[in-house]
C-alpha cells in the first residue's frame, strides 16, 4: 500500500495550525460529502480520506507520529509493536477518538473497513475492533426573501416558502437591505445522527414609498401654497404610517426643512426607536391669476416697497 499525504488531502502546509486544519477539514468535508456528490463514484473514497486526514492531523500524538515517519511509515513497526504490548498490559495509550479538537461530531461504529489500509497499518484498530462513522452536520441552506420598506416597520411573523417548505419566520422591525439571519436546524438533515444544518436568509428591502431613505431617516418634499407660507397655518403631512397635522409658521421661506421626530425607519432590534422624517417645503407660486388678483399683488408690492 502507498503512503497517503494527509496534508495534501486537506490542502494545508505541514506548518498548519490546529485552526487551519479545522477550517480546511470543514471546507473539504462539505465539498466532497457523498450525499452532495451522488454522481461521483469517487466521492465516498475521497470523503473517507478527508476524515482520516482530519483524524490524524487534529490529534497531536497521531500528527507527531505521522510527521516522524512520513513516507517511511513502514519503518515504524517496532514502535507499533511496543504500543501493542503496552495495551495488552492494560496501559492506556491515549484515546484518539471521541470529539476532536475541531469540534466535529463523531461516533465510532461499524467495522474496520471504515479505515484505509494505510491508516489501519500505521495507527492500528481501535475501539475493540470497531471502526468509525462520522456524525456529520447537515448542509446549510441559503435563501433570499424580498420585502417592501413598509413591511419592516413592525416586528411580525411571516410565512415564506423555502426549498418547498413553508417556514414561519419572525421578521424583526428595521431589518436592513442585504442583512442575513440564521435559523438553526432548518437546513438539510444530519448524517449518522449528526445535527441538522442551518438556514440562512438574506433579505432584500425594496423602497415602495415616495420617500428617500438615508439610513433610518426619510426625506420628502411638501408643496406649500404661497398664502399659507406668508400668513402661516396648518398643513397635512404624509408619513409612512399615515397623515399628521403640522403647524406652518408665518413667512415660511421656500426650501425650509422641518423635522418630524420618530417618523422615520425603525432601528433593527431597538424596539420603539425610529429615525426621523425630514420635510422640505416647496412654496408654490399661484398660476392663472385674475385681473383683480394681479392688481392686489401690485398693490402689495407697492406697499412692501414703501417700507
Amino acid at each position: 500500500m502507498e503512503y497517503v499525504d494527509y496534508y495534501k488531502i486537506l490542502g494545508v502546509d505541514k506548518t498548519a495550525s490546529t485552526d487551519d486544519i479545522k477550517k480546511a477539514y470543514r471546507k473539504q468535508a462539505r465539498k466532497h460529502h457523498p450525499d452532495l456528490n451522488p454522481n461521483n463514484p469517487e466521492a465516498g473514497k475521497l470523503f473517507q480520506q478527508i476524515n482520516e486526514a482530519n483524524e490524524v492531523l487534529s490529534d497531536p500524538e497521531k500528527r507527531k507520529k505521522y510527521d516522524q515517519y512520513g513516507a517511511d511509515w513502514k519503518h515504524g513497526e517496532r514502535y507499533e509493536e511496543a504500543r501493542r504490548q503496552q495495551q495488552s498490559q492494560g496501559r492506556s495509550y491515549g484515546n484518539p477518538f471521541g470529539q476532536n479538537q475541531g469540534g466535529q461530531y463523531y461516533s465510532f461504529e461499524g467495522d474496520d473497513g471504515d479505515y484505509s489500509d494505510f491508516f489501519a497499518s500505521m495507527f492500528g484498530s481501535h475501539g475493540g475492533g470497531r471502526g468509525r462513522q462520522t456524525r456529520f452536520k447537515g448542509q446549510d441552506y441559503r435563501a433570499s426573501v424580498e420585502l417592501n420598506l413598509t413591511d419592516i416597520f413592525k416586528t411580525h411573523k411571516q410565512t415564506f416558502t423555502i426549498n418547498g417548505k413553508n417556514i414561519r419566520v419572525t421578521v424583526p422591525a428595521g431589518i436592513e437591505d442585504g442583512q442575513e439571519i440564521k435559523i438553526s436546524g432548518y437546513g438539510a438533515p444530519g448524517q449518522n445522527g449528526g445535527p441538522n444544518g442551518d438556514l440562512y436568509i438574506t433579505f432584500t428591502i425594496h423602497n415602495n414609498t415616495d420617500f428617500v431613505r438615508k439610513g433610518n431617516d426619510l426625506y420628502a418634499e411638501q408643496p406649500l401654497d404661497l398664502f399659507k407660507a406668508v400668513l402661516g397655518g396648518e398643513e397635512m403631512i404624509r408619513t409612512v404610517e399615515g397623515m399628521v397635522k403640522l403647524k406652518v409658521a408665518p413667512e415660511t421661506q421656500n426650501g425650509t426643512k422641518v423635522r418630524l421626530k420618530g417618523k422615520g425607519v425603525p432601528f433593527y432590534k431597538k424596539e420603539g426607536v425610529y429615525g426621523d422624517l425630514y420635510v422640505t417645503y416647496q412654496v408654490q407660486i399661484p398660476k392663472n391669476l385674475s385681473e383683480k388678483e394681479k392688481e392686489l399683488f401690485k398693490q402689495l408690492a407697492e406697499e412692501h416697497q414703501k417700507r
